[in-house]
């Protein structure tokens, strides 16, 4: 390799690019270029512009042979594993932060997931690695944490061997910062810094002009480029599952699997994450041009060296930092007092300049705005509002939930385990082909999906907000043909069932809020369920392990059914579900479409037609 080339060649997995025979004859006056013809310059700025292939990839810059030259090569120079030697050599702050980080440490998923498998309390001890604190002191972080333990189905079930220990390690944890992606369209991506720095298409084929790599071969960035501004897609590749709030804010749901409407030639649409879609509503935020990052931090996204157990504690941004309240005009400053750059104030005008494009949008400001009749009673006229509830609940259009995560894991068949991999290169031990398979297989399915009415109940910070089922595990295990364990819940160590329900922003926003009788009237808000689905029926012989419908976190009495992995979020008490019911009571009447402005019937017909409408909501 020529010392002096000034290319870097930092795509992920570039070591089995598929060259063509005539592309592979070394050439001593041009180097790597007489394979890599036409590669894209990594980056233009400054210092690195300068680098060398062997500067980031390692091997052997001496060499006169393509075997040679390829010798101890860093096929991703951004791996964790290797990233110290290369990124961290200029970028050490950065570097260190992110091993701290949840996309490093993915401690809540760990967490919750162990909590709702009965292994665990809701504190996080677990990482994908060991790892200690930069920084301490901070709520809701930790000094340490160490990796996740294996799973023995040898051994009987206990808090260091558990299934979902293996569920973690053969399904949830493909999403961490130390491994590549999942193989499957949508998924793609690289590890380390390139996990979000490089971008990839969702068919995950090369775009760019190196002759040497197959325009056609899957697993392949879109070019030989850095970004310092992630798309959308690419935060998708990872943000597809649990909270969904990925595909939500571009409006996409998940649908029951059906492919349709179908293509010309008569076949299913494609998947994306392994599902097909439909499509709805998008966030208001992404309609208008906004992506991820104008919004979340560098903090957010790199780590900031402390250990979060949870992304509400990490989480920094709100909405009142830009939008302000009723009262207050926005600070353009994090709950942190970090300074959002892209905002910029003149007077009364608040301005968001678009980190991707450059697009200025102007930022709607609630102090002193002119608010619709509703917004004025929902926002001024009912204070409590504004003081008690996340903007959320009222502005998401709608939010994903998926009930009854089906799991099985058969223990004859040994899988691969996203924290263990093999390979003579290090930067690609995350890599799925190269995963030891320490684990077993498991497959997933579930009850069925909704979008609409999302239930209602109080977070951590101690506020309403919307709420959807977490991780609802129905455990069957076999050994090949023969069973071990059919649809076993679990029971937490606060004492409930291990199926759950949890707060979460939806990332679905609207300008048009929620109805006063939908929150006040709908008892699936109040955490009730809607009564409709029959738990025993859908079970084999009618043996449910739960005896309660899987939309129905609380009962009438305020007893919570249903876990929240969230510390200090919960269901309605029972005086708050009497509180929002009384409400609902008089809007029956005096909230209603059909009533005229003065809250008045216009005739008989009309009245009994909303007393009717609000007697069959409250079944």
């Amino acid at each position: 390799m020529m010392k002096n080339i000034h290319f870097l060649i930092a795509i992920p997995m570039i070591l089995s690019i598929g060259m063509s025979n005539a592309l592979a004859q070394w050439d001593e006056n041009t180097g790597c270029l007489s394979c890599h013809e036409g590669i894209e310059q990594f980056s233009d700025i400054d210092m690195m512009a300068e680098l060398t292939c062997v500067d980031c990839h390692n091997g052997n810059g001496d060499a006169t042979t393509l075997e040679n030259g390829h010798k101890n090569m860093w096929a991703n120079p951004t791996d964790l594993r290797v990233v110290e030697k290369t990124c961290g050599s200029c970028h050490s702050e950065e570097v260190d932060n992110a091993r701290t980080s949840l996309h490093a440490t993915m401690a809540g998923m760990i967490s919750g997931t162990r909590y709702n498998f009965g292994s665990q309390t809701r504190d996080s001890i677990h990482a994908t690695y060991d790892v200690k604190a930069l920084k301490t002191g901070r709520e809701g972080t930790v000094d340490s944490l160490t990796q996740l333990p294996s799973y023995d189905p040898s051994k009987a079930e206990s808090g260091t061997n558990s299934p979902g220990d293996d569920y973690l390690r053969n399904q949830c944890l493909r999403c961490h910062i130390w491994s590549d992606g999942h193989q499957r369209d949508g998924d793609y991506r690289a590890s380390g810094c390139a996990a979000c720095h490089v971008e990839y298409s969702n068919a995950a084929t090369y775009e760019g002009g190196d002759k040497a790599i197959d325009k056609t071969q899957k697993d392949r960035p879109r070019k030989h480029k850095m970004t310092r501004a992630p798309s959308v897609e690419q935060c998708q590749h990872c943000h597809n599952r649990g909270g969904r709030t990925g595909v939500s804010y571009m409006g996409m749901m998940e649908s029951d699997g059906y492919g349709t409407p179908y293509k010309a030639d008569g076949s299913k649409q494609g998947k994306l994450h392994g599902k097909h879609y439909n499509f709805l509503q998008a966030d208001l935020h992404y309609d208008a041009g906004m992506s991820c990052i104008d919004c979340h931090t560098k903090d957010e996204m790199h780590g900031d060296g402390y250990l979060y157990t949870k992304k509400e504690y990490a989480l920094e941004v709100r909405c009142e930092t830009c939008h302000g309240t009723t009262s207050a005009d926005a600070t353009l400053e994090t709950s942190r007092g970090n300074k959002m750059t892209n905002l910029k104030r003149d007077g009364s005008k608040v301005t968001l300049t678009t980190k991707i494009d450059g697009k200025t949008l102007n930022v709607p400001q609630l102090n002193g705005a002119e608010l619709s009749e509703e917004g004025q009673v929902a926002m001024v006229k009912i204070a409590s509002h504004m003081e008690k509830m996340e903007c959320s609940t009222c502005h998401a259009a709608w939010a994903p939930q998926c009930y009854g995560c089906h799991a099985k894991q058969d223990v004859s068949k040994p899988n691969g385990d996203w924290l263990v991999g093999e390979n003579s290169d290090i930067s690609q031990l995350g890599k799925k082909s190269n995963l030891k398979k320490q684990a077993f297989s498991w497959s997933e399915s579930r009850s069925y999906v909704r979008w609409e009415n999302p239930a209602l109940g109080i977070n951590h910070r101690g506020k309403v907000s919307t709420f959807v089922p977490g991780c609802q595990v129905f455990l069957t295990q076999v050994d090949g043909e023969k069973a071990i364990v059919t649809n076993k819940t679990y029971m937490t160590k606060d004492g409930t069932s291990g199926l759950s329900h949890n707060p979460i922003q939806p990332h679905t926003m609207s300008k048009t809020s929620r109805t006063c009788e939908e929150c006040h009237t709908n008892p699936k808000v109040l955490g009730l369920g809607s009564g409709q689905y029959d738990i025993e029926r859908n079970f084999p012989d009618g043996k449910a392990p739960v005896d309660f419908e899987l939309e129905r976190f609380v009962d009438e009495q305020g007893n919570q059914l249903q876990s929240t992995s969230h510390e200090g979020a919960r269901p309605f008490y029972k005086q708050e579900m009497d509180r929002i019911s009384r409400v609902g009571a008089c809007l029956a009447c005096h909230g209603s479409d059909e009533l005229g402005a003065e809250g008045k019937a216009p005739d008989d017909v009309t009245h009994n037609k909303v007393i009717q409408r609000m007697v069959e909501k409250a079944r």
